[in-house]
């Protein structure tokens, strides 16, 4: 049994993971606290051993979301950058293209591998069909302008819509592709 690649993001309405600045104030907004208590979040981290990152999202993680724990350090992290630093064995910087790390980590026994934000990161993905699992928070919030969630491609890919939930006040929706 292959390690399925989940995408579970969070966005906007209007399909934004980020204001034009890069700030995601938005998605933390009135429910931060209770965002972690999503059934489907717990649920995501009991099928992951893996996280793949962009080196912006892990800064923004480890500098203003979570500075004084990382929050997937029981998981072996990937952080995709130009500037790779020297890490652990749990927290691993890779020039590596994200569709060859997927390739290459579909093919490692473990369990799933959760893809965390960023277009740079997702679209390579998408425009490779490696993204098994699309689950999808959507935040009730219009921004009119900011960082999309999906860029523009030239393949189009059909998902299966599996689920959804109601939890806090924000929509989970669940896609195989």
């Amino acid at each position: 049994m292959s390690r399925k690649i989940i995408l579970y993001i969070a966005a906007s309405l209007d399909g934004y993971i980020a204001e034009a600045d890069g700030s995601i104030d938005f998605l933390t907004g009135d429910t931060s606290s209770e965002v972690e208590a999503f059934d489907s979040y717990a649920q995501l981290l009991e099928r992951i051993d893996t996280v793949v990152l962009g080196r912006t999202t892990y800064d923004q993680l480890v500098n203003e979301l979570s500075p004084d724990q990382y929050p997937y350090e029981d998981k072996i992290s990937y952080i995709i950058t130009h500037r790779p630093k020297a890490g652990t064995d749990q927290l691993i910087f890779t020039e590596e293209q994200p569709e060859q790390l997927i390739q290459r980590l579909k093919q490692e026994e473990g369990k799933d591998i959760w893809i965390v934000g960023g277009s740079q990161i997702i679209a390579p993905l998408i425009a490779n069909n490696l993204i098994d699992e699309y689950v999808i928070t959507t935040i009730p919030i219009i921004l009119g302008k900011g960082i999309p969630l999906f860029s523009e491609t030239d393949t189009a890919i059909k998902l299966k819509v599996v689920d959804s939930q109601i939890e806090h006040g924000l929509i989970t929706s669940f896609y195989q592709a």
